[in-house]
């Protein structure tokens, strides 16, 4: 039997808003992309040009998220990990082992190992790096198109000055992780 490793990294723990995102590649030795890395360390023409290219070469690759409210529900770190189960999940070809960026294994019905900095170290975890990131960003852009106001096509969500800015005037939106401490406090009003 063929070992076949997936590498599965997210997109999207830290911001204040949207979704998490998480995917899983099993990249083909026969066909290598050059320049995985991981995707933070990318431009966003470069992550955009090397997501094609994985989507093109890879053996499979499932892309999968938690919403803001399962990342409310059960905390960021336990939606990261559900959607690291569903993107491996996804795949459709099950892998032999999964290599997982991070100090924590979603449960998987295959083999996990957890790698510290393994988008950079990782050719299969890189791609997934870059998969995550690319999908995410994305969905970003297309909420930005319904509620411009948040400039989220330039900060993606994340915790910025002008993603502050914005909160104190048009006060917080379905997209914000109410269980976020900023957020919250927004919500909570003034004390």
């Amino acid at each position: 039997m063929t070992h076949l490793v997936c590498g599965v990294d997210e997109a999207g723990r830290g911001p204040l808003a949207g979704p998490v995102y998480a995917a899983a590649v099993i990249l083909d030795p026969a066909r290598p992309i050059e320049g995985l890395a991981d995707s933070k360390k990318l431009s966003e023409r470069k992550r955009e040009r090397l997501a094609v290219e994985i989507r093109e070469k890879a053996l499979a690759f499932g892309i999968a998220s938690a919403s803001v409210e399962e990342i409310d529900s059960i905390n960021i770190l336990q939606a990261t990990l559900l959607a690291m189960r569903r993107a491996v999940e996804l795949l459709p070809v099950t892998p032999t082992e999964a290599l997982i960026d991070g100090n924590r294994c979603p449960l998987l019905a295959i083999p996990a190992r957890a790698i510290i900095g393994g988008d950079a170290t990782e050719p299969t975890i890189s791609a997934a790096s870059i998969l995550a990131k690319t999908a995410r960003d994305a969905e970003m852009r297309s909420i930005h198109e319904a509620f411009p106001q948040y400039a989220l096509d330039r900060h993606k969500g994340y915790d910025t000055a002008a993603h502050r800015a914005a909160l104190t005037l048009h006060g917080p939106a379905y997209f914000h992780r109410k269980t976020f401490a900023p957020i919250r406090a927004l919500l909570k009003g003034p004390g």
